[in-house]
């Protein structure tokens, strides 16, 4: 029996532990949220999993850049693009947020959550001085994010500026951002069952208004990535590499297909790396860098969700955003999905670092979570075509790439 049930794929777990618990929440009503905690065993367990995996990836992340020296205009051109593109992808969130309001007008007075947190008060200049730990061991405790990943950042420098010292660390490091990404498969194995009770719970107590919300939130999602996609993607084709936008996603369908399938970057590498060498004629030693590097940096769909994901439970809750929070939105959901590891529900970990910053209830975690392997398949593969996006047009900047083969992406 056991057996079986992990022959089943993760997602098709979900779904239809999302699909059974809105069926139980619908028939049992308030009753289940009697239930509930074993959702919110779900949502402990995610969240014991912020500091660590934040840590180790994003010091692991910065590390495994290599010598910035030798990098030259492959390895600045790429990073460049990422954070640029983070950016955009990050206010796009935003803006979706902020314009359709998906969050706004549901009655949640039947949540028993305390008090609604005081808005953020923060000034810029407090904001600079909290980016530097008084005490790094503190930090980690307190889960205070913003010193933390300026701590992580500072630590992955100095691997770099070590070199040949900086080798048995960073070993350290990658290897405790496996272990990390193995602890939060551990984890997301608990997916199906938080999901069932968590759906429930929504289902049960809020009714068929929490449900409407969640499923405009979805559209917002897949309509969000789908303009990364199709919009900024395309536009970094055609106007910077200056090649057939059409070629290029013929060139990289395979990878798209795996990535939507297994809400994994990682599961994808190695057919998003073949993809871009052999379809789109990029050089192996630009791709396997490019590639590998946005695997673990370049998450521009995880971004973009988490600025709607952050917008949507401030609207449920009623917290009152200001432009610094949006600002401080901004840079967290940008260094938040670098810090995200490529594994199914890894998006989930990171919501608890935005919302904490800006004083969004954490309760919107079990709101998203449900429905959170639905948006993940679609923000994995924006992340992955955004990763061979980066890769093509790095790869014609520096001169590595062979028109030829791509052009015989018409045979794929």
């Amino acid at each position: 029996m056991l057996a079986t049930w992990f022959k089943i794929p993760l997602w098709q777990r979900v779904i239809a532990a999302l699909i059974l618990g809105v069926a139980v929440g619908v028939f049992w009503g308030p009753g289940a949220e009697s239930i509930k905690w074993i959702g919110d065993f779900f949502i402990k367990s995610i969240k014991m999993l912020v500091v660590p995996l934040i840590f180790f990836s994003l010091v692991s992340g910065v590390a495994a850049i290599g010598d910035l020296r030798k990098l030259g205009a492959v390895g600045g051109r790429a990073l460049l693009l990422f954070v640029v593109t983070g950016q955009i992808a990050v206010w796009l969130g935003l803006l979706l947020g902020t314009f359709f309001a998906p969050g706004s007008g549901l009655d949640v007075t039947a949540i028993d959550r305390g008090a609604t947190p005081a808005p953020n008060e923060t000034t810029a200049v407090d904001m600079i001085l909290s980016m530097v730990p008084e005490s790094p061991v503190q930090v980690m405790a307190d889960v205070q994010v913003l010193p933390l990943i300026v701590f992580a950042l500072l630590i992955g420098i100095g691997i770099l500026m070590a070199g040949e010292d900086g080798v048995p660390t960073q070993k350290i490091f990658d290897s405790g951002s496996v272990i990390m990404q193995k602890v939060t498969m551990i984890v997301m194995e608990l997916t199906p069952f938080g999901v069932f009770a968590l759906m429930a719970w929504v289902a049960g107590t809020l009714g068929q208004d929490a449900l409407f919300a969640l499923a405009k939130l979805v559209a917002l999602n897949y309509f969000g990535c789908l303009i990364i996609i199709f919009g900024m993607y395309s536009l970094m084709i055609r106007f910077l590499a200056k090649l057939p936008v059409r070629d290029f996603f013929r060139g990289i369908i395979d990878a798209m297909a795996v990535s939507y399938s297994t809400a994994s970057s990682n599961a994808t590498l190695p057919v998003t790396l073949r993809c871009a060498e052999r379809n789109l004629g990029v050089s192996n030693s630009v791709a396997s860098f490019v590639i590998s590097l946005g695997a673990t940096i370049n998450m521009n769909g995880t971004a973009m969700y988490l600025g709607l994901a952050t917008l949507f439970g401030a609207q449920v809750f009623g917290v009152d955003l200001s432009w610094g929070d949006y600002f401080l939105i901004s840079i967290l959901a940008t260094l938040g999905a670098v810090g995200a590891a490529g594994i199914p529900g890894a998006g989930l970990i990171m919501m608890a670092l935005v919302f904490g910053a800006v004083g969004v209830p954490l309760e919107t975690i079990a709101f998203v979570a449900g429905v959170d392997r639905i948006m993940d398949m679609m923000r994995t593969t924006t992340n992955v075509s955004g990763d061979a996006a980066v890769a093509t047009t790095v790869a014609v900047m520096t001169g590595e790439i062979d028109r030829a083969e791509m052009i015989s992406a018409d045979d794929v």
